[in-house]
Parts: structure tokens; sequence; C-alpha cells
């Protein structure tokens, strides 16, 4: 995990909390796809811009696991990084912890393959993005919390 992940914070909102007054346990997945969806934007500029290079990537597995619960109005902050690249697939870490006292919440581990979109097909990470991916986002803050 990088020693500056980048950040994505968002505030938790009352229709993502469960008859237990606590975040939803599938809400985070939906936490997950934000996120990283962000971390893409630090990579590529926009999310277009992966696909007009002919790439695209798709989930193939997410673990998560708890440690603490989140409540409506927490302000969370998935910090984002990548865990493992291999050829065509790679692993983003995204840690959860409530903003600004850093309590541990949840933590993500997703794989994603990288395909070619036109095809579906495996295709390997190209150089260039593989460097992008391991330095971009390194130190940034995305918020969408108003914190």
């Amino acid at each position: 995990m990088s020693d500056n992940p980048m950040e994505f914070r968002f505030r938790v909102r009352y229709a993502e909390c469960d008859a237990q007054q606590v975040v939803f346990n599938a809400r985070y997945a939906d936490y997950v796809d934000i996120a990283v969806n962000e971390y893409i934007r630090a990579v590529f500029g926009h999310y277009q811009n992966m696909l007009d290079a002919g790439l695209d990537m798709q989930v193939v597995s997410m673990t998560l696991n708890w440690s603490a619960p989140a409540h409506f109005d927490d302000v969370l902050c998935a910090r984002i990084s990548v865990k493992r690249l291999g050829n065509t697939s790679f692993t983003l870490e995204v840690n959860f912890v409530r903003y600004p006292d850093a309590s541990p919440i949840a933590t993500a581990d997703v794989v994603y393959v990288m395909i070619d979109p036109a095809t579906s097909s495996k295709k390997t990470i190209p150089d260039d993005v593989r460097e992008r991916m391991v330095t971009a986002g390194q130190g940034v803050v995305v918020s969408h919390a108003g914190e």
C-alpha cells in the first residue's frame, strides 16, 4: 500500500443506513465503485480516455472486511492504492476510515481484469498505464463531503 494514497471523502446519506442505524453492508460495494472511479479519473483524466485507449476493466473479485460501523452523516475517507499489478489484472486496496480521526471502518480488496472493450477479452496492462496506476492520485484529496 502507498504511504500517500489517494483519498476520496464522502458523507453517509440517510438512505444508506439500515434498520440497525448503520451503513448497510451492501452499500460498501457502491462506495468502492465511486472511489475507484475517482481513482480512474486520476489515472486517465476521464473514464472515456481509458475507453479511447482501447482499455476497460471488470471486477472479478471483491473482499470486504469491517472493523466498525459508520452512521448517518459521518464523513468517510476512502484511501485508494494499488496492492498488486499483474499482467492483465490488478488489485486495488480501499481503506475506509472515519474523517477526520482516521478510525478504521472497513477495508476492500478489489481485483480487476483489464479488457479490450470491443471484444471483452483480457488485455495486457500497457507499461505507461502501469506507471500511472502506481503514481496517480498520490497525495490527492477529492471531497464530495462538503466538510
